[in-house]
């Protein structure tokens, strides 16, 4: 299975943003096939999925951080990784 990653920038909306984190983190929690996310040091969000592009990018278009418009810029992309200590850890 391919791994797909999504990257967020968000939109500067820190109130919005506290109000509903907890929602946003129910939905990614309650996704089977995510495998890593959370936050960058400049402020985005890095999700790593299991799966194809087109459902993954379906399924977060479900995203409650979307919904409310924090979410400034979306990618979705197709992840090959080669090489790195969590490759056996991550079964790649």
């Amino acid at each position: 299975m391919a791994l797909v990653a999504v990257l967020y920038t968000y939109n500067d909306l820190p109130e919005v943003r506290a109000q509903h984190l907890s929602a946003h983190r129910d939905f990614l929690a309650s996704q089977d096939n995510l495998v890593l996310s959370g936050p960058t040091s400049d402020g985005s969000g890095l999700l790593l999925f299991e799966g194809e592009v087109a459902a993954v990018e379906a399924a977060v278009n479900d995203d409650p951080f979307r919904a409310v418009g924090l979410i400034k810029d979306r990618r979705v992309f197709e992840w090959t990784p080669v090489l790195g200590s969590w490759m056996k850890d991550l079964k790649l």
